[in-house]
């Protein structure tokens, strides 16, 4: 599934490109998780303002001289966009199609999980109900050791758990919080209220330092994900202990594990990462 960095890494490729064009037409495929919200030939003649992430989202502002919102995007499990000035023929797996005088922005989506959906406002519904449980971005400032112990102390379950739910920090994936917490020495089994302010501010600045890594890397693909430009990722390719269950820690030359934590693989070394 598409994570924080390869939100990011999307809308890096995208924004500059996008933003002043104007929109042309637009074009539905099969249905995806939530419908459009507004007829297709509403966005025609819109111009496009610069995009925006709001963790796993994007936003696309849009206006007019009669109209003005927006595109709220998900990419859901398998979702990516790609903006072609020329593009070959919609194939069977590509959903919406947004004609502009910069390109054409196709979204393919095999698993049809994704989502585009027509707000007046980011900050009005539908994009703000969707927009209303995130927890804070991972780079605000307002997210301080402090804060972010408090917010550890404030539940009772394992701290792996904990991060992936999006409350805390947001866009953190499976994949990101194994390596964090490798990165920060804390076992994936630990409960997350029993993490010591001085952990908790070693946590946060290993995910901090793992998303920036993963972004300059143009996230992780494991199968599906490509930018704007159709190219891979390369972050799984530096992982310490995704994905490399059996093979000896690259720290301490122990074995990494693999469990699964609430039907997700969790990667950790029991050498380096304590409770």
């Amino acid at each position: 599934m598409p994570e924080l960095p390869e939100v990011e890494v999307t809308r890096i490729t995208l924004a500059e490109r996008l933003c002043g064009g104007q929109v042309t037409s637009a074009r539905l495929g099969k249905p995806l998780r939530w419908p459009l919200g507004c007829a297709p030939q509403r966005l025609a003649g819109l111009r496009i303002g610069e995009m925006a992430r709001r963790g796993k989202y994007l936003w696309l502002p849009l206006s007019g001289t009669q109209d003005a919102g927006g595109l709220l995007m998900h990419l859901g499990m398998s979702g990516s966009l790609n903006l072609a000035d020329a593009p070959l023929p919609p194939g069977a797996h590509d959903h919406f199609e947004l004609v502009t005088t910069r390109g054409t922005l196709r979204l393919t989506d095999p698993r049809r999980f994704g989502a585009i959906v027509w707000s007046d406002a980011i900050d009005a519904d539908p994009a703000a109900r969707l927009l209303a449980r995130l927890g804070p971005e991972p780079f605000d400032p307002a997210l301080t050791p402090l804060s972010f112990h408090r917010a550890l102390k404030a539940r009772r379950t394992p701290i792996k758990a904990a991060l992936l739910s999006g409350e805390l920090v947001v866009g953190a994936g499976n994949i990101y919080v194994s390596e964090a917490l490798f990165r920060a020495g804390i076992d994936p089994r630990a409960r997350s209220d029993a993490v010591s302010k001085p952990r908790a501010e070693k946590l946060l600045a290993a995910l901090r330092q793992t998303l920036s890594r993963a972004i300059a890397l143009g996230g992780s693909t494991l199968r599906d994900f490509r930018d704007a430009h159709g190219m891979s990722g390369a972050f799984q390719d530096e992982a310490l202990v995704y994905g490399r269950e059996g093979q000896p820690c690259q720290r301490c030359g122990g074995t990494v594990r693999r469990i699964v934590q609430a039907q997700r693989s969790t990667y950790f070394c029991t050498g380096c990462q304590r409770r």
